[in-house]
């Protein structure tokens, strides 16, 4: 039970932190390629309440996986509507493995800073699930189907009668994927994926560990 709480805790973190950064970086990008649509509606912003979406933040809480409201993207206020789409729905998940990589470089700082310490060790759990929260945050919103972030990356590629004609299944394609994740279907192939990006990070990383290891 303490375990499950600890968990809930760290998700709870994470749904005030990697939710808003995401989506505020949708937005922000967005604004900056031409599209003001989600300034003005108040999204390109640091609250987490303005993205609040009940259903996305239980299912982070429960599995660690969850969204907020989608930021809304008016592409006709792009110079190029499906490369400016494409861009700014790529933003969320590299906010994601940015979050990842910072939160990674912290925990090694603590662990290594705090040698011995409960503290830094507690410091040292809590910042690496969020690093790996982080990470499957990332690679569950790069999955290729609509409503989600990949999506609307791979349509760059797709011809666009194809892509409007897959949109139209959205809302029950997102509901098979939940009840494929809530099932455990998917956790094989997104759980290599985030083994490999957190082995990834962790190379990426190295240099903290010789840092540290010099320091001694």
């Amino acid at each position: 039970m303490r375990d499950e709480l600890f968990d809930i805790l760290v998700r709870a973190i994470v749904l005030v932190t990697a939710i808003p950064v995401h989506e505020a970086a949708h937005a922000f990008v967005a604004d900056r390629l031409g599209d003001p649509t989600a300034r003005a509606m108040g999204r390109m912003s640091l609250n987490p309440v303005r993205h609040f979406d009940l259903l996305g933040s239980v299912s982070l809480l429960l599995i660690g996986i969850g969204w907020a409201k989608p930021v809304p993207i008016n592409a006709r206020n792009f110079d190029h509507p499906r490369a400016g789409m494409a861009i700014s729905a790529a933003a969320g998940p590299a906010a994601n493995l940015l979050m990842a990589l910072l939160t990674m470089i912290l925990a090694k700082a603590a662990l290594f800073a705090g040698a011995g310490s409960r503290a830094a060790a507690v410091l040292y759990i809590v910042l690496l699930n969020m690093c790996l929260i982080n990470i499957s945050l990332a690679i569950f919103n790069l999955m290729p189907f609509p409503p989600f972030d990949g999506s609307r990356i791979y349509s760059a590629f797709l011809p666009q009668k194809l892509y409007f004609g897959v949109m139209k299944y959205e809302k029950y394609i997102l509901i098979a994927v939940l009840a494929l994740l809530w099932l455990g279907v998917l956790d094989g192939p997104l759980g290599f994926l985030n083994n490999a990006l957190f082995r990834g990070l962790d190379v990426l990383t190295g240099w903290v560990d010789l840092l540290f290891g010099l320091g001694r």
